[in-house]
């Protein structure tokens, strides 16, 4: 299955010497181009439009890339060259290349290309130690010295394991060179140098965090997910089950195979074999690519996000530093999974943020972090937010806006922050809570219907179970009230399920994916037919 290409090759033969009028055309061309790829485009220089390799000779090269970084300088940009390669064109007996530029914008006041990714897979496979490596610059010393900063809490630090949803940031400048910790910068700093930033999401390897780890796929919204394996173990204890996760949810997924300095080059080797047994079964239907080389990276980037069946592999150490150069290349190349123009239909729509987080910041008062959905917001705005128990919305006032650990003065949609609420009552607050424009008039529901399938049961799924539902940032037991035209479900089954909450009434979207779990029961689904029982209400 085909995306629409976002950072869309732009095949150009020649760029030398243009006229003054040609040059003014094709910056503005570039303009609108890095436009629509939301400040990224990639050249590739030498092809002509229907897609033949010609090829320019050396001096022809030269010139080329000249003129195009002179188009890049005139609209705030800069350009890197990916990769060059010769090319036989009627049997010329000069040497012909093509290359490929990738052109990015200049970061400005914090417009920075934006993506999150999920980081999954099974406990102790190197996930917090590899984005401790990736995001402070500094190599493992082979006992976990990178992970200790990502870790939140005690008990993490004692037992080497992630238990809670951690964020941490890598950035790229307009030149692709990587943007980290390691130069003793500060978070701001890194917003500030960076065109294109990585978020990672690092969820939680043990079975027992399953729920965190489901939360933060559902509700964080990652473009992409990692999904590390340690390279001596194999396929082991939560891999297949995060792999399915992500599947289910429609994440587009890589792979990295870590630890690869512990192990013989014949162990590695059968770890790679074996993830491409399972991505090439009936049930994942993918098309496994390892990574060997910089062009690999380069070609595995661009044909990832056209493609829902490729899956990039990456075989790396995070202790002795090998092929942590590729996984950089691939994430810097890495284009958005949606363009400009769906991003300003999002924002033309009302505002709505969900609410993932929240903390007590003393000095600041009441903090929530999550992402808004739709819409625009600023410091100052006025929305309400709910719903509460009574299934009321209460009205409150925007304070100052975080993103990444620096100021912001307006969100737009996609975009994750933490937003200061003042003197808000905490209390009055939980996860799973929408803030929306007042103009909204939110619907919320006890009860809701969805068309699901059921991917595991052991017995028979009926009327009177229960099961934990997890639709974006709403996480709650929920009963099954009815299933339409059936008695009873089994494994591989699909129906339309009439859920009811246990608790309290939630906010939902028409349309939403839907993922319900309960032991080793499994489903998804999506609420495509419309909630039952809505009530609207309204606070003070």
């Amino acid at each position: 299955a085909l995306r629409p290409p976002l950072h869309s090759l732009f095949l150009i033969l020649k760029l030398v010497n243009p006229t003054q009028y040609r040059f003014e055309h094709l910056a503005t061309q570039l303009k609108w181009r890095l436009q629509e790829g939301r400040g990224e485009a990639v050249y590739q220089i030498g092809v002509e439009d229907n897609g033949l390799l010609v090829g320019l000779t050396e001096a022809d090269m030269k010139a080329s890339l000249n003129t195009l970084k002179k188009m890049a300088e005139k609209v705030g940009a800069d350009i890197t060259l990916l990769r060059e390669r010769e090319v036989d064109y009627d049997s010329d007996r000069n040497t012909r290349k093509i290359a490929e530029v990738l052109v990015r914008k200049v970061p400005d006041d914090q417009q920075f290309l934006d993506l999150r990714v999920a980081v999954l897979g099974n406990v102790d496979s190197g996930k917090s130690t590899l984005l401790g490596v990736l995001t402070q610059g500094e190599l493992d010393n082979g006992r976990g010295r990178a992970r200790l900063n990502l870790f939140r809490h005690l008990h993490e630090i004692q037992t080497g394991r992630t238990s809670s949803i951690s964020f941490e940031i890598l950035g790229f400048n307009s030149k692709g060179e990587v943007v980290n910790y390691s130069e003793s910068r500060t978070a701001e700093e890194i917003c500030e140098s960076s065109s294109k930033m990585i978020t990672f999401i690092d969820l939680a390897g043990h079975h027992k965090y399953l729920k965190t780890t489901i939360f933060g796929l559902t509700s964080y919204c990652p473009d992409f997910a990692m999904l590390v394996v340690s390279a001596n173990t194999g396929i082991a204890g939560t891999t297949r089950e995060h792999l399915g996760l992500a599947m289910a949810l429609k994440v587009p997924i890589f792979i990295v195979v870590s630890k690869v300095d512990l192990c013989s080059r014949g162990t590695v080797e059968r770890t790679v074999r074996q993830l491409e047994r399972v991505l090439k079964q009936p049930g994942c239907n993918k098309v496994p690519m390892v990574v060997l080389n910089p062009d690999d990276a380069v070609t595995a980037a661009q044909q990832f996000t056209q493609s829902t069946c490729i899956t990039p592999i990456f075989t790396l150490s995070s202790v002795s530093g090998k092929s942590l150069d590729l996984l950089k290349v691939f994430l810097n190349i890495l284009p958005p999974l949606s363009n400009s123009k769906e991003q300003e239909e999002l924002m033309q729509q009302l505002t709505e943020f969900q609410v993932d987080e929240i903390y007590s910041v003393p000095d600041v008062g009441t903090v929530v972090g999550g992402t808004l959905y739709s819409g625009v917001c600023r410091e100052g705005e006025r929305l309400v937010v709910g719903p509460t128990d009574e299934g009321c919305f209460l009205r409150l006032k925007v304070g100052s806006i975080q993103r990444n650990r620096s100021a912001c003065r307006v969100l737009r949609a996609g975009q994750a922050a933490t937003l200061a609420l003042g003197n808000f009552e905490r209390s009055l607050l939980r996860k799973g809570m929408v803030m929306v424009s007042p103009k909204m008039n939110p619907t919320i529901c006890c009860q809701f219907e969805a068309a699901i399938v059921l991917l595991f049961h052991a017995k028979t799924f009926r009327r009177g179970s229960q099961v934990t539902i997890h639709v974006g940032n709403v996480r709650q037991t929920a009963t099954v009230e009815c299933l339409h035209g059936k008695d009873e479900l089994r494994t591989g089954e699909r129906a339309v399920v009439r859920f009811h909450f246990i608790k309290h009434p939630e906010y939902l979207r028409l349309g939403a994916k839907l993922l319900f779990r309960e032991g080793v029961t499994k489903g998804i689904g999506h609420t495509d037919i419309e909630a039952v029982r809505m009530m609207t209400a309204w606070g003070t």
